[in-house]
């Protein structure tokens, strides 16, 4: 984990949303432009020949690193009130 390259906290979002956008792709021209274009620099994304960011394999995996292995809040939530 150490040697690969740090996603500051904007990046994982993008990230995310990528993946949320899996079968459409993320379209360019949103705020989150610049972290699409780090994200691509660093294989995470790919920009389509329809002009739309799509998650790459490589980013999958680092999303399952990073944001993947999260708890959601409800999860947490629950166990803070018990």
């Amino acid at each position: 984990m150490w040697d690969e390259p740090y996603l500051e906290t904007c990046c994982r979002s993008t990230l995310h949303r990528a993946l949320l956008c899996e079968g459409i792709g993320r379209p360019q021209a949103l705020r989150d432009q610049p972290c699409l274009e780090r994200l691509q620099a660093m294989g995470f994304v790919t920009l389509g020949a329809d002009g739309r960011f799509y998650i790459t394999p490589a980013g999958l995996s680092r999303h399952d690193q990073e944001i993947g292995q999260l708890k959601p809040m409800s999860a947490r939530a629950s166990r803070v009130r018990a």
